[in-house]
């Protein structure tokens, strides 16, 4: 273990946690290039307490940066395929009746775990898709009226593909508001394409993290500091009415149906002062609003078919919103 990290958890020194999780992003790059936003948002989605909507085309290593984040972290991770004929108590668990008892006991699921990867959740009806919104906002399981607390930290990166929707059914506005982040994974450049190639062909194996050097460089007890130190991070009233205002925005906007609720305005205010304490300060900046607002607000508005039909994206939206509110001095 790091010594940061050892120090870290006996002291709960904040800034040694900060270092700690700062050493994500070099460890995750052993095992997945290019992709550092993405390592970004799924460190902040864990000290907000929230969960993530990874969305972007297959074989983008969506699966081996939860798997590499769950390792540098030192925490359990579990994967679920979801499929049209998965079944709610696949996710949860169910009762399982013991003939040398005659009882019945409760065998978890696979959502007994900290990090959660729900893949191609868009992919299962809504009745197995609900089974995750107790999980995921109440951080507990009830089967046969009894409530079974999950593990923490817990988080859900549920992935879908953006551009295969044939056999799949949407996430409903209700579920999508549930995710504090929607983050895309890009194809990666010419250079980290490059890059990828050349580490399959000097024998990488994506099945074998540990052999590709990635070590824990953080735990449960950093996160616990981390999360402490972002509780306490200063927030101005001006900055608590220019969040305020930008989620107003989405409301009046004329290419949108529906713009952000309350529970998005509340989201993008924790994701930037986790990002203003990632960066090394004790107080949140305009800044640091604007660089969350896009992965924080674009799935929680939905567009007018007439303004999709001309081209118009909800981030085009959200980035000309960001454009006009008065930013404050």
């Amino acid at each position: 273990m790091d010594p940061t990290t050892d120090n870290a958890a006996h002291t709960g020194d904040p800034a040694a946690a900060r270092a700690s999780l700062e050493a994500l992003r070099a460890e995750i790059a052993k095992a997945v290039v290019g992709q550092d936003p993405a390592v970004t948002g799924l460190v902040v989605a864990l000290l907000c307490r929230g969960h993530v909507l990874l969305e972007g085309v297959p074989g983008v290593a969506k699966t081996l940066l939860v798997r590499a984040l769950a390792a540098a972290l030192e925490l359990d991770t579990k994967r679920v395929q979801f499929t049209p004929d998965l079944m709610p108590s696949d996710v949860t668990g169910s009762l399982v009746y013991d003939a040398r008892t005659a009882e019945f006991s409760f065998q978890p699921g696979p959502v007994f775990t900290n990090l959660l990867l729900a893949d191609e959740i868009n992919r299962t009806p809504p009745k197995t898709q609900s089974s995750l919104l107790e999980a995921m906002e109440e951080r507990q399981v009830t089967v046969d009226g009894t409530p079974r607390p999950l593990p923490d930290p817990f988080l859900v990166a549920a992935t879908q593909n953006p551009v295969e929707y044939e056999g799949t059914y949407p996430l409903p506005e209700a579920q999508l508001d549930r995710f504090l982040l929607k983050l895309t994974i890009p194809l990666p450049s010419r250079q980290d394409e490059i890059d990828v190639l050349t580490r399959h062909a000097d024998g990488f194996d994506p099945r074998d993290l540990r052999a590709a050097g990635v070590r824990p460089v953080a735990n449960a007890a950093d996160l616990e500091a981390a999360r402490r130190a972002v509780a306490a991070t200063t927030v101005s009233p001006e900055i608590t009415a220019y969040v305020v205002d930008i989620c107003r925005a989405t409301r009046e906007s004329p290419s949108l149906t529906l713009g952000v609720s309350p529970r998005g305005a509340t989201a993008l205010l924790a994701t930037a002062r986790a990002w203003a304490w990632l960066t090394g300060r004790d107080y949140v900046i305009p800044d640091d609003v604007k660089a969350l607002a896009l992965p924080t607000l674009r799935h929680r508005v939905q567009l007018r078919p007439e303004a999709e039909m001309e081209g118009v994206t909800a981030d085009s939206v959200i980035n000309a919103i960001l454009a006009h509110v008065p930013v404050p001095r």
